[in-house]
């Protein structure tokens, strides 16, 4: 996707993310489902790998599972946020660092933009994303460098949100100028962007889940508390009248069902490999010999 057709906010995604920490753990019900459905889709990969990248770690949620699902593989977790790797190491991660104890086993944390990972090139078997790209205007960048750090035949594997998420939401909000709630990328564009990074067979599927509430208010308190606010730069900057908010109510609550409110979670999941470079990085052709079978 060589030109977004709309743009984030990257230091109100970072600082939204570090304000969420303390409380992300309590709002992630939907996060840790569909963690739950990646490790389903992993089952039918045959991978062994020697190490992982967890991208956009959070809190650390996915860090135990991988480590039961690899034993021997150690793993980095990353985040932009400092405060959600806090979060990810806890008190016994620091004291046991603190002791020398566990150093096979404990993950690296590193605090980085994954549109500049600073690790070396090739140093990854897989790298494991759960609901990161959505807070990339243009995922390209950050799939390059997830494609760098890989070794030839290593894995990317992720899941994001698609553009029907919240799609209640969206239709309810008043007209206005301003983006009042930022949009996700396509599927299709997100397959192409995998392609133009370098990966090689990408397999993508989607799927739509569908949260209730009680209240609309506790839907805005699971957005507040998650960081996962509006962040588009067309956001409104100034506070939004009684009467947005009273026609926003109203729309909303036609949807209402059986008691509850409905909102929508496009999720799109996927996984590409990184195969053997066809050009140098100066653009000359590679050619291979492989050795002859006997006859």
């Amino acid at each position: 996707m060589s030109q977004p057709d709309f743009q984030l906010d990257p230091r109100l995604v970072r600082r939204r993310a570090g304000r969420a920490a303390t409380e992300y753990a309590g709002v992630d019900p939907l996060a840790r489902e569909i963690s739950r459905r990646m490790a389903e889709r992993l089952a039918y990969i045959r991978i062994e790998p020697r190490r992982i990248l967890d991208l956009g770690c959070g809190p650390g949620s996915d860090l135990a599972a991988l480590a039961e699902r690899y034993p021997g593989a150690p793993r980095v977790a990353v985040d932009v946020a400092q405060a959600m790797l806090t979060q990810a190491r806890g008190e016994k991660g620091f004291l046991k660092r603190l002791l020398g104890l566990g150093k096979a086993t404990a993950p690296d944390f590193i605090c980085a933009d994954a549109a500049a990972l600073p690790l070396e090139r090739g140093c990854m078997s897989l790298v494991w994303s759960n609901l990161m790209l959505q807070w990339m205007h243009d995922p390209l960048p950050a799939l390059k460098e997830i494609h760098r750090v890989l070794e030839v035949g290593g894995m990317l594997m992720f899941s994001t949100l698609g553009p029907d998420t919240l799609k209640e939401l969206r239709a309810a909000l008043p007209p206005s100028r301003h983006e009042h709630l930022h949009r996700f990328i396509d599927m299709h564009d997100l397959g192409d962007a995998l392609v133009n990074a370098g990966f090689s067979d990408p397999v993508m599927d989607m799927e739509m889940i569908t949260v209730t509430y009680t209240r609309l208010d506790d839907l805005f308190h699971d957005l507040r508390a998650s960081g996962s606010g509006n962040a588009a730069q067309t956001r409104p900057r100034s506070l939004t009248g009684k009467a947005h908010w009273t026609s926003l109510r109203s729309n909303y609550e036609q949807l209402r069902r059986e008691g509850r409110l409905p909102a929508t979670v496009e999720v799109v999941y996927g996984h590409a490999w990184k195969a053997a470079p066809k050009v140098s990085e100066d653009g000359r052709p590679i050619i291979r010999f492989e050795p002859r079978k006997p006859a």
